[in-house]
């Protein structure tokens, strides 16, 4: 099986909106109301959710009139927050056609559709024209890319001149290897994690600014300790990422904790630009 395809897999739930929106029916949310923090707790597949978001996007400086492509966006839930926060649009493009579908009901049902547009489409062959975006937006995509020069190369094409790239990311820590199952693989499969050494020296080769480069180790390993003891004292949420992670979750999150604690991963982020 080729390497998208098993990402794909890795992802995939052909009921994915049913899901949500029958976890939204248990909390009490109107569909008919809905706003983008009742989405919150599954939209924000990543590391330290809102927060590290919020953080991103005071590093970029978003205006209202960015035009912003998030790089492996999943179910749009960055995107529907950077509209909804700043005004600006937003295109999505994620690998998985069930993120994108079910990502694309619930951009409508929070009124957005004006200003999010996700798209099924693969990172390695974004799209779009060259100098397409003020900004790059990309969360936790690259781990599960092998070619890294490729990716970085499709991003800096597709950005205009004077234009960022905001990425957070999980690399190859100096340790040991990582233990698996983890959120993006449930073995090794679809892994291919880079120090954050040679993806430093991977931005740069296709022709980005590195303006700043920030370790976030101690602040995710204590976001994902406290999600995993949730877990164990009252068991998943209604709404929350197991929606996503399916039935490994916690296995996934205990994982990654260990090999957080073990220097087996890392995690940055930061802001480059093209000149």
């Amino acid at each position: 099986m080729k390497a998208d395809a098993l990402v794909d897999k890795h992802y995939g739930s052909d009921d994915l909106l049913k899901r949500i929106l029958s976890a939204l029916d248990t909390l009490g949310k109107d569909p008919a109301s809905l706003t983008v923090e009742d989405l919150a707790p599954v939209d924000a597949f990543h590391t330290r959710g809102r927060e590290a978001t919020n953080e991103i996007a005071e590093l970029a400086q978003l205006r209202g009139s960015d035009l912003v492509l998030d790089v492996g966006c999943g179910t749009g839930g960055t995107a529907r927050h950077l509209a909804q926060q700043f005004g600006c649009k937003v295109v999505g493009i994620d690998l998985t056609s069930e993120y994108i579908s079910a990502g694309i009901e619930l951009t409508r049902l929070v009124g957005l559709s004006d200003r999010v547009d996700l798209r099924q489409a693969s990172a390695l062959d974004i799209p779009f024209a060259d100098g397409s975006f003020d900004v790059v937006w990309t969360e936790h995509v690259q781990m599960n890319i092998a070619d890294k020069p490729r990716f970085y190369a499709e991003i800096a094409r597709v950005l205009k001149p004077g234009g960022r790239l905001l990425f957070h990311d999980i690399f190859q820590g100096s340790g040991d290897a990582p233990i698996y199952p983890v959120p993006w693989a449930e073995d090794e499969s679809i892994s291919s994690l880079a120090t954050e050494a040679e993806a430093r020296a991977t931005i740069e080769q296709v022709g980005l600014e590195i303006g700043q480069w920030t370790g976030k180790v101690p602040e995710s390993l204590a976001f994902f300790e406290k999600v995993a003891e949730r877990i164990e004292a009252h068991g998943s949420p209604a709404l929350g990422l197991h929606l996503l992670m399916g039935s490994t979750t916690k296995d996934k999150l205990l994982n990654l904790v260990r090999n957080l604690r073990e220097d087996r991963v890392s995690i940055a982020l930061g802001i480059a630009h093209k000149s």
